[in-house]
């Protein structure tokens, strides 16, 4: 779904850690926390999944972290302000629907994880860096 995206692997991160945090999806934001803090770093992944703009982002990627946000808990709510909110941070048109899909596909994503009652398993809870577990207080239990 990504391929041809220029969205980089980082704005996705944080896409998908600021959309798990926001539906309370603990098992992709561990999951993708671990990746972000690959990315980035361990405190600003965790900042990220606690809905904090870390100071390591840029002013494009923390646009993109209230993206999701908004996205997931309030989509009717998009004012043509919010939009333009994104092209001043510098993403197009094609970038700002990329975010949006991206962002809808991973809520769908996370329903399924819900319904089947995916937790994060052991394995995943081990290889997760401290700082990002310890910021997800939300959604099912960490094994």
């Amino acid at each position: 779904m990504t391929d041809g995206s220029t969205l980089s692997p980082r704005e996705r991160a944080i896409l998908v850690c600021a959309q798990a945090r926001a539906l309370g999806d603990s098992y992709c934001a561990m999951a993708w926390g671990t990746r972000l803090a690959e990315l980035i770093d361990a405190k600003s992944g965790a900042d990220v999944l606690r809905g904090l703009d870390a100071p390591d982002l840029s002013p494009r990627e923390a646009a993109l972290r209230r993206w999701a946000d908004q996205v997931v808990r309030a989509p009717a709510d998009v004012q043509a302000a919010d939009v333009e909110a994104l092209r001043f941070v510098g993403l197009n048109d094609r970038e700002i629907f990329e975010a949006t899909v991206f962002v809808a596909f991973r809520i769908a994503f996370s329903a399924v994880n819900d319904a089947v009652g995916a937790q994060p398993d052991r394995q995943l809870v081990a290889a997760t860096p401290d700082e990002v577990r310890t910021a997800i207080t939300y959604g099912r239990s960490q094994a």
